[in-house]
């Protein structure tokens, strides 16, 4: 049986995205040891397999045959002997065989004994002895020899031609009821009326030849018979039939088309994979009994579903249509190995034309990033409740954790998952409107937050939320990088996250910093006497504080570690830049100068133990330092120079800020230095803003 049921349990309203399922073989397996056993086995088949209803009189049982072989034994001169060929299913001598080409010619039926009369010819055919066959196909030549011949009136000639008739539809009715339940007959029983049925092909073709050479005479035109096409009608009925028949109860979860459409899948795949194994090889290649059973069920399968796609459909079943169309049939149906090597060749093409297939992929895409936004929005809005409750966040190994970052990335990939699962050109179209969609819900993310954080100031869990937060922007951010196997994710989408947690880290640090003002004050009220004491108090007052922070992840801890060395660095500039301390000596400078070494060593020194990666940090102050100690302003002018490639930023109100320290310079010296500034002598990378936060008066 198949086991297809997993397929739909990632249909809108279920969790998991759906995976192509794996459609099993027929349970119905030829025995390998022989060629005996294997056609032994063919006549134990189901009767259900391949037969319409109208054809379950067709031919006799078993035990009818048994007595009708019984018979044959008791007849000296019976049919049995005459036309063995039949049963023996081998060529005698002077005659063709059942599957003789067409373009060979075609040899008069020969007799070995005295011509049955219709009766007796009557009771064989109702006995289901099909080596009738051909004493009623002499039968029928002698009629039309007679015909010819006008040796007989019209009335005898007519009363023997529907004796003929009469005898042709009970062979008809035989034949053709053993070969629309092939899998029920015995394979040498299923030989033989596959031999009449291409013999009267041949003399269908014969008599086809002889009209359009002459008339009949008297006698009604009774050819063509086109017992082929009857076959080909009857094939088709089967299929509709099998194809139609209610599916099978138990399957929960499913939708009724769902059911029905599952229950035509499997029915297909696992006929069709019973032509192939057992009537193939019994088949005159001529009729091509694959081409006739798999066009049938095909076409069956096609005007179901074009029928189901004339409906206006919900969003479940119009996924379901184009997983079938797209993936499951051509895949594991057409492609199947079993029979891929038999209907690639007969070109069944799509079950649905093209144009309706884009609008059915239209319409499931648009679904598809309703049901996406519609989702993320939920999310976002739980989320949001959270925090007005004032809940506290998760803990996930000593971290503050949001399951947002989660739900969201989820969402998105069942939606790929989904489209892929119809085809993977589907599901490229849809990861683009997925990242523009994912970029919108992080600009409301964003500013949700940002609501948050103005509101949420007097709740108890304020800065563990906004920890969590932060902490999503990781999470986020590793989620896409694995989702679309790119470590460089494009600006629309990690633009939201940086400014995030830009505002996190304002909110984190903002009580820090404002103890640390008055600190650095210190500085320029004291005119800079003892600053290494006021340093060791700003650094001891940050030291007291980072554990506040230990619940960030550690990226985001050295993150945010850069952000207070960059602080530290930035405020110490802006007490040197307050033009309130004018040194006019050279011994004055060079003792400021080494002042501002030390505090920088220990600046320095205290971030970079704690994580701070600010290297691009570590010239600021030294370098200012020297500006201020060299007296020669040829050397201050490469200082400067210097100075600028590594802070482009470094304008000439800030040089004439520190200048302004050096009470020695001429004017014109001062003019002279800051013209350096109107050179450009190219920057380190990379550059990051220090001087552009300092504003000078």
């Amino acid at each position: 049986m198949l086991k297809m049921m997993t397929f739909f349990q990632g249909l809108p309203g279920q969790q998991t995205v759906p995976g192509v399922p794996d459609l099993p073989t027929s349970s119905q397996k030829l025995s390998p040891t022989s060629e005996v056993e294997s056609e032994a086995s063919m006549s134990e088949a189901s009767s259900e397999d391949l037969v319409p209803p109208q054809e379950a009189k067709g031919a006799p049982d078993r035990d009818e045959e048994e007595a009708t072989k019984k018979k044959k034994k008791k007849r000296p001169k019976g049919l049995a002997n005459v036309f063995s060929v039949f049963t023996k299913g081998r060529k005698k001598k002077g005659q063709p065989s059942s599957a003789q080409p067409e373009g060979q010619p075609e040899s008069q039926p020969e007799l070995s004994g005295p011509l049955p009369t219709a009766e007796e010819l009557k009771a064989d055919l109702e006995r289901g002895r099909l080596e009738a066959a051909r004493p009623l196909l002499v039968l029928e030549r002698e009629l039309q020899a007679a015909a010819a011949a006008g040796g007989e009136s019209a009335e005898e000639l007519v009363r023997r031609q529907s004796k003929v008739e009469a005898l042709y539809a009970l062979l008809r009715h035989q034949v053709l009821g053993l070969l629309l339940r092939p899998l029920d007959v015995a394979p040498e029983r299923l030989r033989q009326a596959l031999a009449v049925l291409t013999e009267q092909e041949r003399e269908d073709r014969r008599a086809a030849a002889a009209a359009a050479a002459g008339g009949s005479g008297a006698l009604v035109a009774a050819r063509p018979r086109r017992w082929l096409q009857l076959w080909r009608r009857g094939v088709e009925e089967a299929a509709e039939e099998r194809l139609g028949r209610r599916p099978a109860a138990g399957a929960e979860g499913l939708s009724e088309a769902e059911r029905t459409f599952l229950h035509m899948g499997r029915t297909m795949k696992e006929d069709l994979e019973a032509v192939v194994e057992r009537l193939k090889p019994l088949f005159p290649a001529e009729l091509d009994v694959v081409a006739a059973y798999a066009e049938s069920y095909h076409r069956h399968f096609a005007a179901q579903l074009a029928a189901m796609a004339q409906f206006e459909l919900c969003e479940r079943d119009t996924y379901m249509l184009l997983v079938w169309v797209q993936n499951l049939y051509p895949n594991d149906i057409i492609n199947s190995p079993k029979l891929a090597g038999e209907l690639q060749r007969l070109r069944l093409g799509s079950l649905l034309p093209p144009r309706q297939i884009r609008l059915l992929e239209a319409t499931f895409l648009s679904n598809e990033m309703t049901s996406v936004k519609e989702l993320m929005a939920r999310a976002l809005e739980l989320e949001c409740q959270r925090w007005a409750r004032d809940v506290a966040p998760q803990r996930l190994d000593s971290h503050c954790h949001s399951e947002l970052a989660i739900d969201i990335i989820q969402i998105v990939s069942q939606g790929q998952a989904k489209a892929e699962s119809i085809t993977l050109d589907l599901g490229t179209q849809i990861k683009q409107m997925l990242l523009l969609e994912l970029a919108t819900f992080l600009r409301s993310y964003q500013r949700a937050f940002d609501e948050f954080l103005e509101r949420g100031k007097q709740l108890r869990n304020y800065r563990a939320n906004v920890i969590a937060n932060i902490n999503n922007c990781l999470s986020f951010r590793t989620a896409m990088q694995q989702k679309w196997q790119t470590q460089d994710l494009p600006g629309h989408l990690l633009g939201p996250l940086s400014e995030l947690k830009s505002h996190g880290f304002d909110t984190l640090l903002q009580s820090l910093f404002g103890d640390l003002k008055p600190l650095f004050k210190r500085f320029t009220q004291t005119r800079w006497a003892a600053p290494a004491q006021t340093l060791e108090e700003i650094i001891s007052t940050v030291g007291e504080r980072l554990p506040e922070f230990s619940e960030l992840h550690d990226c985001f801890r050295e993150e945010l570690m850069e952000v207070v060395h960059l602080h530290l660095v930035k405020e110490y500039i802006v007490r040197l830049s307050k033009r309130s301390l004018v040194l006019k000596s050279a011994e004055q400078q060079q003792q400021l100068a080494g002042h501002i070494l030390a505090n920088a060593e220990l600046i320095q020194r205290f971030c970079t133990q704690n994580g701070s990666p600010a290297t691009w940090l570590h010239h600021a102050l030294p370098k200012l330092a020297e500006i201020i100690r060299l007296q020669d302003p040829s050397a201050i002018k490469i200082e400067v120079a210097t100075y600028a490639t590594w802070y482009p930023d470094f304008s000439k109100g800030h040089l004439s800020a520190i200048l302004a320290i050096k009470g020695n310079l001429s004017s014109s010296e001062v003019k002279s230095i800051r013209s350096i500034l109107d050179v450009s002598t190219g920057t380190h990378e990379p550059f990051k803003s220090l001087f552009s936060l300092i504003k000078v008066g």
